[in-house]
């Protein structure tokens, strides 16, 4: 197993009474995209200045290619890090800025000159060397913040929420130019956000965190598909969460019927929560429909229909529909097995992972037989 370059091992926070981190285990690889993802509170930027070294752990230890680092000072870690106001200098134009950590370095002028030219390249401001930081725009200013950060060639990059200040339209570029810039210099990116739109669209992994631990971690397609709680099913996308009833394996009952699906795992007749995600909905004939329910609301989202209906259990449902629907009329609501995802009631990831590979055990087949 490859080596972690950054490790965090019961990593712990607090302040006097208030503790902000609780226990934090995780392990960040070289050269990928990582993203800490949660609301305001929940330690993720926390983590952040853990990682570069402005804070000290309360308990545990950080590990940076196998070696503690919980007393290195900033300067002597090879991370660096763009801030949520970009931290620019405004007495320097863009070369001054970009250079800064060179100069502190005692870098010889050609090598200064060489690398800021790469980096504005890279962030697509060739040209602005003599440019005052109160001419650029915020989206130019945060291409300097950026340059600079990686004009000092870290092992890491890490980003505290700096697209949140940017509009709509920016932030969608500046989404896939990170991305890009992540993807051509091969370094692991540790970006921090609250903005689950985002954290899908850029990671390789994302870690969920919420009271100052972490609720889930992984691919961005095992988070959206398969929440461990009821809190990340409802943070990350839009979900439709029905109580329901594991009757066996591979059996669900919720709103009034039982449904094939493609969980097990767990005990028979235990209580569960089903999600349904909205866009894995249709709307049909009353006659086609693995449910009927009756259209409450439709407002249109430009791609699709935002529809919102209920059943005759009084559940409520989202639904996202590429036709429209007209209110109060009744239609068939059909979804496949494999749309339904099945959560425990306040399971852990822990008990979510051991109850997985017990699962998995049992179903494997006997290797003599």
């Amino acid at each position: 197993m490859t080596q972690p370059i950054i490790e965090f091992e019961h990593v712990a926070m607090q302040y006097g009474d208030n503790v902000v981190l609780k226990s934090i285990d995780l392990e960040i690889e070289s050269g990928k995209f990582y993203t800490l993802l949660g609301s305001s509170g929940s330690g993720k930027t926390t983590i952040l200045r853990l990682m570069a070294g402005f804070l000290t752990p309360t308990a545990g230890n950080i590990y940076f290619e196998g070696k503690n680092i919980n007393n290195v000072p900033p300067e002597k870690r090879r991370i660096n890090t763009v801030f949520q106001n970009y931290a620019l200098f405004p007495n320097m134009n863009v070369f001054e800025n970009v250079a800064f950590g060179m100069t502190l370095k005692g870098k010889s002028k050609r090598e200064m000159t060489e690398k800021v030219s790469e980096m504005l390249a890279l962030v697509k401001l060739s040209g602005y060397e003599d440019r005052e930081i109160s001419e650029l725009s915020g989206g130019q200013q945060q291409r300097v913040a950026i340059a600079r950060a990686l004009a000092n060639e870290p092992e890491i990059l890490v980003l505290d929420e700096p697209l949140s200040a940017l509009d709509y339209k920016l932030r969608k570029t500046m989404q896939y130019e990170l991305r890009n810039i992540q993807q051509r210099l091969g370094i692991t990116f540790v970006f921090v956000t609250h903005d689950q739109e985002e954290a899908l669209a850029m990671s390789d992994w994302i870690f969920v965190m919420d009271d100052g631990e972490i609720l889930q971690n992984g691919t961005p397609v095992d988070i959206y598909d398969a929440p461990i709680n009821h809190f990340v099913a409802e943070f990350i996308g839009e979900s439709n969460i029905i109580p329901g009833v594991m009757r066996e394996d591979y059996l669900v009952a919720f709103a009034g019927k039982e449904f094939e699906n493609v969980d097990g795992g767990m005990r028979p007749n235990e209580p569960v929560e089903v999600v349904l995600r909205p866009e894995d909905l249709d709307l049909v004939d009353v006659s086609e429909g693995k449910l009927v329910v009756t259209i409450d609301d439709e407002s249109f989202r430009g791609d699709y229909y935002e529809i919102t209906a209920h059943d005759d259990d009084q559940n409520h449902w989202q639904v996202q529909a590429t036709n429209s629907a007209e209110v109060g009329q009744r239609y068939g609501l059909y979804f496949d097995p494999e749309d339904i995802h099945i959560m425990r009631l306040n399971e852990s990831e822990e008990d979510f992972d051991a109850r997985l590979e017990q699962y998995e055990e049992e179903e494997a087949p006997d290797a003599s037989d």
